[in-house]
């Protein structure tokens, strides 16, 4: 298969959807691995991950309208390898997975709605959004902290030092959104696609 085979392949429609299903699916199934182990935050965030993922979809009635797969498996490649390798991924999956949120949100943002946003501003919005879920994850975790006893914020410092990892990751995330959007997104590739 020569590159232009493939390229016409990987711009595919239909092939973007059924790969986008097929990183959908995966999150899900780590997800339910993931309450079935007890780690319930960890569930929450990959089932999060499928809520965001499915919204295009849903919204216009159509199993096609996916966001690009490759931006699903940046935001599912963490929540994966913690399922599979806890201890190694560790604390790092998790910067990286809140701002592969943030960075998914952006892309449908940019690619099913009449919001415009300029390059610098996209990845902007691609920080603040991952400082804003990160901040947000933390309330989560000291709220389970406080009633569940499970100790995953012990210091402040800690806390601090996760904002700062979660801005650094926020911000390698804007600058994948502006170049990916630059050099990849056809929007002809994506039903419901509003530029």
């Amino acid at each position: 298969m020569s590159r232009a085979d493939l390229g016409r392949v990987i711009e595919s429609e239909r092939t973007n959807a059924w790969l986008a299903w097929g990183v959908v699916v995966a999150v899900g199934a780590s997800a339910v691995a993931a309450t079935v182990r007890g780690n319930l935050l960890g569930a929450l965030f990959a089932a999060s991950i499928v809520v965001v993922a499915v919204l295009p979809p849903a919204s216009f009635r159509s199993r096609w309208t996916m966001v690009p797969w490759e931006i699903l498996a940046i935001a599912a490649f963490p929540t994966l390898g913690r399922a599979v390798a806890p201890a190694v991924v560790g604390d790092v999956a998790t910067y990286v997975s809140v701002a592969a949120l943030a960075l998914v949100v952006a892309v449908e943002l940019h690619l099913f709605t009449a919001i415009e946003m300029s390059y610098r501003f996209a990845v902007a919005f691609v920080v603040l959004t991952t400082m804003a879920t990160a901040g947000v994850w933390a309330l989560v975790r000291w709220v389970a902290d406080g009633y569940l006893g499970t100790g995953f914020l012990t210091t402040e410092t800690a806390l601090m030092w996760e904002f700062v990892a979660s801005t650094v990751a926020g911000v390698g995330a804007g600058i994948v959104f502006e170049g990916y959007v630059r050099r990849r997104v056809h929007t002809d590739r994506f039903p419901g696609a509003k530029r």
